[in-house]
């Protein structure tokens, strides 16, 4: 949806302006949808809960895992104790106390494990409660009782912060419009050029993208004439 045109005395340009940012969130855990927020789609979110996926195994297992560490911890106390008294006695052999160390190691290896598991499961948790800060909830791809997978689209939203103007400037005049004056719809503004994207793409093999961020924005998705004076 953009348009560029080159005039011979003025560079004119159409764009559509965006947000600017726009987000896919996606899943990145399994799980089902036991909470999809529908009333928000079309809204601008207010530290929303946006999907909830099921987390009940996990909580019981991470309050398994907390409770097992703990044991785990006491046993370490009791056998490094045990170790540390066994160093001190003569009639031990080095074999002996060398087993009563690899216990304590092996068992510090296990709180390590433990420790992980308490991470990932805190992370897995995490990532089923989505919630968004202040960004606007653009569309919900899943319903309550879905099943998804890592990957699978949840929702969309836009960062409605700042307005964004995507153009692409024909390489040989872009050093000509960066001190020019530029003209939003004709009216003179006083905004200047926010990005300069040096590496043309794929697409357009012989022009830069210029993005030009415009505070304050009432109204998007509506197509801008943009001039450099």
């Amino acid at each position: 949806m953009l348009l560029s045109l080159n005039f011979m005395f003025a560079s004119v340009f159409y764009a559509k302006l965006e947000p600017v940012q726009s987000y896919k969130v996606k899943a990145a855990v399994n799980g089902k949808v036991i909470y999809s927020n529908e009333e928000i789609e079309g809204k601008k979110a207010n530290n929303t809960v946006v999907i909830k996926l099921d987390s009940f195994v996990d909580e019981i297992d991470l309050k398994q895992t907390q409770n097992k560490l703990k044991d785990i911890q006491t046993m370490i106390d009791i056998e490094n104790k045990n170790y540390n008294r066994m160093k001190k006695v003569s009639s031990k052999s080095d074999f002996e106390k060398d087993a009563q160390r690899l216990k304590v190691i092996n068992l510090q290896t296990t709180k390590a494990d433990t420790l992980i598991k308490i991470a990932n499961l805190k992370d897995s948790i995490k990532n089923k409660k989505l919630l968004e800060k202040d960004n606007y909830i653009y569309n919900i791809n899943v319903k309550s009782g879905d099943y998804v997978t890592p990957g699978t689209l949840l929702y969309e939203s836009k960062d409605l912060s700042q307005g964004k103007l995507t153009i692409f400037v024909p390489i040989a005049d872009i050093e000509s419009i960066k001190n020019k004056t530029i003209y939003l719809n004709d009216k003179k503004s006083n905004l200047k050029i926010t990005k300069i994207y040096t590496v043309a793409d794929s697409e357009h093999i012989s022009s830069y993208k210029v993005e030009i961020y415009i505070p304050n924005v009432k109204k998007f998705s509506r197509l801008v004439k943009i001039e450099f004076k």
